[in-house]
């Protein structure tokens, strides 16, 4: 014997199960548009936002270069003008006319490591292969994918020298600071 459904639903049930209630859901037209915006947005994104990710990394190699940069400048101004020159002063310096005569090589000394380095030129030929100060580490494992270059000439000026410091970036983008040093 089969049983009714309809039988086992209260009177509240029968009736609203009667009237139909439309569908709700998208149109395919519905569907079309909102495919379309949401085409739109990304293209909007990838033309407009994705460019910046690649700015970013940019300014991010520009500090790096500048924070190696700025170790070595800090370094070398704490340094002597000549191996010449007293470094703590009292006497005249190098060059001058009561002074002693200033050397007339750039580089350091013969035996002088770079822990060794007492005056401004022999910094000169320094890259990233060498030590970091009073360190094993050299600026090349502390800054990976980054060149370092450094020379010292003769200023323009009597008595200055010239320090050039080039960091290439990972992006092969080379940075030059550069500094005088006087005779003081």
């Amino acid at each position: 014997m089969r049983i009714n459904p309809r039988l086992l639903l209260g009177k509240a049930s029968v009736k609203t199960s009667k009237k139909a209630k439309p569908q709700q859901g998208f149109t395919l037209i519905e569907l079309v548009i909102g495919m379309l915006v949401i085409g739109i947005a990304i293209v909007m994104l990838t033309s407009m936002l994705f460019p910046q990710a690649d700015r970013a990394a940019s300014t991010l190699h520009r500090v790096r270069s500048a924070e190696l940069a700025h170790s070595v400048m800090n370094e070398i101004w704490g340094k002597r003008y000549d191996q010449n020159t007293n470094a703590n002063g009292g006497t005249p310096a190098c060059g001058s006319p009561l002074g002693s005569n200033c050397s007339t090589s750039l580089g350091p000394e013969v035996g002088e490591s770079r822990n060794d380095f007492n005056d401004v030129d022999d910094y000169n030929g320094l890259n990233e292969t060498a030590t970091m100060l009073n360190s094993t580490q050299t600026y090349a494992a502390a800054y990976p994918n980054y060149q370092l270059s450094v020379t010292v000439a003769y200023g323009p000026a009597p008595n200055t020298k010239l320090v050039t410091i080039n960091v290439t970036t990972p992006d092969n983008e080379v940075i030059t600071y550069n500094l005088v040093r006087s005779n003081y």
